[in-house]
């Protein structure tokens, strides 16, 4: 029987983006607070979001939850983050 090598390399060639603009300010935006679902997210995108708002005037902060860390957020959740101006996203534990 003939052996068979397969690479376990990803093959899918890598594409090269242009690094978003850096925001300026962030008095007056919406911002977009990510809970991945890990212990102590919430804690801590609760205390950032007050901090965001005393020291740098945040107009309007969107929160949304993932399901589970484990996976990719899924669309409905995604959805409910279009239109901010940015995202923060927690990864705590």
């Amino acid at each position: 029987m003939p052996t068979k090598l397969v690479n376990p390399m990803n093959e899918t060639p890598a594409r090269v983006a242009a690094p978003p603009v850096r925001m300026r300010e962030l008095k007056g935006t919406t911002l977009g607070l990510l809970d991945i679902s890990k212990p102590g997210g919430s804690f801590f995108l609760d205390r950032l979001e007050k901090l965001l708002k005393e020291r740098f005037q945040i107009q309007n902060v969107v929160r949304a939850s993932k399901p589970t860390y484990t996976k990719p957020a899924p669309e409905n959740v995604i959805e409910q983050l279009r239109g901010v101006d940015a995202v923060i996203e927690a990864l705590a534990d």
